[in-house]
């Protein structure tokens, strides 16, 4: 076993409380909330999640997930590599070089010969590794050495090379919808994993959370534990007391305003166009603000004027 692998494989103290977005994270592809356009049944996440696919010789060999930050890029390839019992290693864009990718690599073929055992390597922003570095994994991938899974929120079709966007399934993933986050947060709130039933959220609030996500899993997570530390004060509560209560007071507190994800090379500036169209078309005033606020911000981002828009 690679020093890699030993230390993946050990437990975090159990002292130590992961944030409460990785607490919530869905373990299995029936859990995930939103995206059900890419995980029907026969869909490319759905067949490598099932232990079945293991050996497969029709199963993708390369999928590459494109879509905006916080809609379970990372939580999807989690789960196809527990699911499916292959091992999951993770490399980023970011930090990682090419000896780093053959390092992996050649774990993962060794892991394959010795113990029959498969390897999803997933890699975080692949838009941002150059030519060589993708060319680096073309191999492996044609061999099925490893399962690879890339996530990017830049279009694929001009970040990643044709050879291995031709070897790929790209699935795009769609920021989650209002009902869809407010579900999230409700199971939160509730949920064994989450905050336990210790704290409580008036409606308003968590609509106030939804709003503000912008679409984003992870930022209304991210929100409410904010928000719970807030009237909490980080302390547990005493037996018999009442639970505190999160109110649109408590969530303008923690979190003043919504960030605007802003990509001036992106789709971003056209999505909140077509978000503010679909909610006047709606006939969903608040929405509506929102997204045209949203604008707003969007032009003194540009430092265009609002003709531009």
């Amino acid at each position: 076993m690679s020093e890699n692998d030993l230390f993946g494989a050990m437990d975090a103290p159990k002292s130590m409380t992961r944030p409460l977005a990785v607490r919530m994270r869905p373990r299995t592809i029936d859990e995930v909330i939103g995206q059900k356009h890419v995980l029907g049944e026969g869909s490319p996440l759905r067949r490598l999640a099932n232990p079945a696919s293991r050996g497969s010789l029709t199963a993708p060999s390369s999928v590459i997930l494109f879509g905006p930050p916080g809609v379970g890029k990372t939580t999807l390839a989690t789960i196809v590599a527990g699911q499916s019992g292959r091992v999951f290693e993770e490399l980023s864009a970011v930090t990682s070089g090419v000896k780093d990718v053959r390092d992996v690599l050649n774990r993962a073929h060794e892991r394959l010969v010795a113990k029959g055992q498969e390897t999803v390597l997933f890699i975080d922003e692949v838009h941002r590794f150059s030519k060589s570095q993708q060319d680096a994994l073309l191999p492996a991938v044609e061999n099925r050495d490893v399962t690879f899974i890339g996530a990017t929120t830049e279009n694929p079709s001009f970040s990643v090379i044709k050879p291995l966007l031709s070897r790929s399934v790209v699935v795009k993933l769609e920021s989650l919808e209002p009902d869809q986050l407010t579900e999230l947060v409700q199971r939160a709130l509730t949920d064994k994993r989450g905050l336990k039933g210790e704290v409580k959220a008036t409606d308003e609030a968590v609509a106030d959370i939804v709003r503000m996500a912008g679409g984003d899993a992870r930022k209304s997570l991210t929100i409410l534990e904010a928000a719970a530390g807030a009237v909490t004060g980080d302390e547990a509560r005493k037996k018999g007391a009442r639970r505190p209560i999160i109110t649109p007071e408590v969530v303008a507190n923690v979190m003043d305003t919504a960030t605007v994800r802003y990509d001036k090379d992106g789709d971003d500036h056209y999505d909140v166009i077509s978000a503010f169209i679909k909610s006047m078309r709606g006939s969903d005033p608040d929405a509506a603000i929102h997204y045209l606020a949203r604008m707003l911000r969007l032009v003194k981002i540009r430092g265009s004027s609002p003709g531009a828009l």
